[in-house]
């Protein structure tokens, strides 16, 4: 079952799983993936929190003991995500020792509705730091223009980052710039750079949703013929542009004094629709220095039936342009549609977390304890 997954990881690309409950710290089902699956990282978002406190009563002596300290629910939701990253973080450990830091991370994400709000974000990325207080977390930052200048101070303190929700090239390139000025400011306060690491989550199938949603609308041959091409070709433009920058010589100065470079994360990698094979960004998305974040159903599916043939990605960069530009061609704009996307990515997130403050308030009440 797992050859296809060793196959993957054997060429370079780093197997982490997109999704944590506390059901699946507590039943070993995580350390169960750790041993079989070839799994080295756990991502985590406000969805995932949300669906797995709203599933079951895995969180309820938590939530008791939360409920009678009469806790808001705010700090009730810190509370008990960070003790799942850290538990994660926890069983975790031994992969990050082994990889020398570079695997074995829990991801956990700042307060979405913090996204444009670089002082803020700031703040919360330092909270979240001290609170789960394991040296393999990163903290999730959002790649919008307020992110962006939060990220590079966040590095720049010595803070693990996985920047998230980036759909664009062009915001692809902001955000290494980005990392790369954080990584510059951490050497000039003396801290040791070795030990700071960054994973740039580039979203996959949401692109092609969206844009196969407009081509559908054309309903032309020419249309029908590039449906299903522009997110790989996307993906695959980011991964020339990685090698770009950290092939560079501003990369060069930093790499000398032990930085890591900050790997290309493949996120969204479930496939939405159902005419293309479901390991469809995972076959076609393998090359050296790569991570891919998969949901359960993804990691099983790849498991069973995956086709990982080698490196899918280098030597694709022309006709990927190609495909890029058959899609403007045909009054697509690309830019219109990365913006839509990160205005919507930014938004699910923040309805996600509403609804978790929703979820875990009810419980609150449920479990609080009788007057007198």
């Amino acid at each position: 079952m797992t050859d296809a997954l060793k196959r993957l990881s054997d060429e370079g690309v780093a197997i982490w799983l997109d999704d944590l409950s506390r059901t699946r710290i507590t039943s070993g089902n995580l350390a169960e993936l750790i041993d079989q699956q070839h799994v080295v990282g756990v991502t985590t978002n406000p969805s995932i929190f949300q669906k797995a406190i709203s599933d079951g009563h895995g969180y309820d002596p938590q939530l008791e003991d939360l409920a009678a300290r009469r806790v808001t629910v705010e700090e009730a939701v810190r509370m008990i995500t960070t003790a799942d990253v850290r538990d994660a973080a926890d069983i975790l450990r031994p992969v990050f020792e082994r990889t020398q830091g570079q695997d074995g991370r829990v991801s956990i994400e700042v307060d979405p509705r913090l996204a444009h709000n670089t002082r803020a974000t700031i703040a919360e990325a330092k909270q979240l730091a001290w609170l789960v207080d394991r040296p393999n977390t990163l903290i999730k930052i959002p790649a919008t223009k307020a992110g962006l200048p939060a990220i590079t101070e966040v590095i720049g303190l010595g803070i693990s980052v996985n920047v998230t929700l980036i759909f664009s090239l062009e915001r692809y390139r902001e955000v290494m710039d980005a990392y790369l000025a954080g990584l510059e400011k951490a050497r000039e306060r003396g801290l040791d750079l070795s030990k700071i690491h960054s994973v740039a989550s580039f979203f996959v199938s949401r692109v092609d949703t969206e844009i196969d949603k407009r081509l559908d609308a054309l309903g032309t041959p020419e249309a029908a013929a590039v449906r299903g091409k522009a997110a790989l070709a996307n993906a695959r433009l980011a991964y020339e542009a990685y090698e770009e920058v950290f092939g560079g010589e501003r990369w060069a100065a930093l790499d000398r004094a032990q930085a890591n470079r900050q790997r290309p994360l493949w996120a969204s990698t479930g496939v939405k629709d159902k005419a293309y094979k479901d390991t469809l960004y995972v076959d076609e998305l393998v090359a050296p220095g790569t991570v891919n974040t998969m949901p359960e159903a993804t990691l099983d599916a790849t498991a069973d039936h995956g086709a990982i043939t080698g490196d899918t990605i280098r030597g694709t960069y022309e006709q990927s342009r190609a495909d890029l530009d058959a899609v403007k061609a045909l009054g697509i704009s690309y830019d219109d549609v990365v913006q839509l996307l990160e205005d919507e990515g930014v938004e699910k997130f923040e309805t996600s977390w509403n609804e978790l403050l929703a979820s875990t308030e009810a419980e609150l009440k449920r479990l609080a304890p009788s007057e007198g």
